[in-house]
Order: structure tokens, then C-alpha cells, then sequence
């Protein structure tokens, strides 16, 4: 009899070693986790179910957006100790477990979806949550506070249409690390199989795009732009925009 078998993003949830499907991928993609001691950086991969998983080592933050952030904060500048931030997209909390412990003050944890911010940091007392909030529509009065730092991880939509709105609801000074991906920021023509953007040419027509956008019709300051040091969960090369105003 063949054994049972389960994806290995799956088999991860299963043995306690992640919270979520979206962590363990997290893991998995990160090479972290080893299957009968080989390290297996597929999330599909069908793996007996009997097999012995091992985690090498556990993730800084509650996912590995948290590092590409980080990656930014190495790349840029950018002071987050006694900030008061907005987090756009906030999914998980990779990002505002970052900017957390890189001393920001208090940080609104902003998401279209519900549910998704990990339990750790839905208690933790310097962080607003609010959910099914489209920030397309964002308004002052969301917000408890008028936020001087900005980070923003938004999918399935540009960045050009969540910006216009919440810069607005920004304090007069304020910096934005902005992650620019491009398979939701091409025409569906750049965008290959799979979901890929592999040509480099499009890589700099979106960044281009979006860094004159800011400066044309939002009249921030573009203060440099990086890679985002990982890859998305699908391969895609993603990006850093580092925006001020005043």
C-alpha cells in the first residue's frame, strides 16, 4: 500500500510547526524546512505524511514580508524608532511586527480582508487594528492619529489607486517605504505564465511609472528605490520605492 500523502504547506499547519498555510509557505519558500533532512522549497510538494519535517530555524517576524521590510530599513535611511505608522495591507503582519520591533510607537494595522493579523500582534497594545477597510476610500477620521510613517504591501490592485487617499490622511512630513509589485502593476500583455514578470524592461516601466506618479500627481519626493531583497510567494521580483513629503 502506497502511503498517504499531503502538500507540504499543508503537513507543516498539521504538525504545529506553522499557524497558517500563508506562514508554513512562508517557511517553505525561506528553505527553511527540511523533509527526512532534505530541504524542500516547494509548497506543493506531495510528501508522505509520515515523513519527519524539521524547521531549521524560526522566522524574526510572523511572515517573511517582515524581512523584506527589514531589507528596505537596511537599504534606506529610514528612522521608524518612535514613529507613528500606517501599515497598508497588513495581511499577516509582516511589516508591522517590523516596524514594531524597530521601535516604532504605535502602528495602524490596515486590511481589506479580517482575520488575517497574527494573534501576537492583534495584542499588542501599540497596534490599531483595523479591518475591512478599503484604502481606496481611506479618510481622516479612520485614523486615530495623522500617521509620519507609511508602508504599504497591497496585491490584485496598484499602488496608484490606494496612494491618492491615504497620503491625504498622512501628517504634512511624513516618509513611505512602498512595495511595488509588478505582475498588479503591468498590463496583463507583460504579465507571463504562471503570473511572472520576467522581463526587466517592465520591471523599470513600472517603477518608472510609479515614482513619476508620486512625484507628478502626489508631489512627494522620491528618495531612492530597491530591490526587496526576497521574491513574492510566486517567483515575481518585487520592489521598494522610498517616498517623502515635507
Amino acid at each position: 500500500m502506497r502511503p498517504q500523502r499531503s502538500r507540504l504547506d499543508q503537513l507543516v499547519v498539521d504538525r504545529g510547526l506553522a499557524p497558517s498555510r500563508a506562514a508554513a509557505r512562508g517557511l517553505i519558500l525561506a528553505g527553511l524546512v527540511m523533509v527526512d533532512g532534505v530541504v524542500t522549497d516547494k509548497c506543493g510538494t506531495a510528501v508522505a505524511v509520515d515523513s519527519k519535517l524539521t524547521v531549521k530555524q524560526r522566522p524574526r517576524y510572523v511572515s517573511r514580508a517582515g524581512d523584506k521590510l527589514a531589507h528596505a530599513l537596511l537599504m534606506f535611511p529610514v528612522v521608524v524608532t518612535g514613529r507613528t505608522a500606517l501599515d497598508v495591507g497588513a495581511s499577516t503582519g509582516g511589516f508591522v511586527d517590523c516596524l514594531l520591533q524597530n521601535g516604532a510607537a504605535r502602528v495602524v494595522a490596515l486590511d481589506v480582508g479580517r482575520g488575517q493579523l497574527d494573534a501576537k500582534l492583534r495584542s499588542d497594545e501599540r497596534v490599531l487594528v483595523l479591518e475591512g477597510v478599503n484604502a481606496r476610500y481611506l479618510k481622516t477620521s479612520d485614523l486615530p492619529y495623522e500617521p509620519d510613517l507609511l508602508t504599504m504591501d497591497v496585491s490584485f490592485i496598484s499602488v496608484h489607486k490606494v496612494l491618492p487617499a491615504v497620503c491625504a490622511c498622512m501628517a504634512t512630513v511624513f516618509e513611505a517605504l512602498i512595495l511595488i509589485k509588478p505582475q498588479f502593476e503591468a498590463g496583463p500583455q507583460a504579465v507571463g505564465k504562471g503570473g511572472i514578470v520576467r522581463n526587466p524592461a517592465v520591471w523599470s516601466e513600472v517603477l518608472a511609472r510609479a515614482t513619476t506618479f508620486a512625484t507628478e500627481e502626489l508631489s512627494l519626493d522620491v528618495r531612492g528605490v530597491s530591490d526587496a531583497g526576497l521574491r513574492g510567494t510566486e517567483g515575481n521580483r518585487e520592489f521598494f520605492v522610498w517616498l517623502s513629503r515635507g
